[in-house]
């Protein structure tokens, strides 16, 4: 997984560049709905041509198999 750890809290965080703003959102809205399903929701900054996504579990103040998970789904959009 190329999948950075940062801290303050741990988390999952991976940046994804796209050609231009309508391919990012078009990214950001899938992303939205694979959490919506999962019930897990990730942090997700939007600019142009980019989108940074950054999973952690809140209640265990950190990483969780369910956010490996997470980032792995996540990747797989791509496809």
């Amino acid at each position: 997984m190329d999948w950075e750890i940062q801290q303050d809290p741990e988390r999952l965080v991976k940046t994804f560049r796209f050609a231009n703003f309508q391919e990012a959102l078009a990214f950001v809205q899938r992303v939205g709905e694979l959490a919506e399903a999962q019930n897990h929701h990730p942090r997700l900054t939007l600019e142009w041509g980019r989108v940074t996504v950054e999973w952690w579990t809140h209640s265990a103040g950190g990483i969780t198999e369910k956010d490996r998970e997470m980032a792995r789904l996540t990747d797989l959009l791509l496809g």
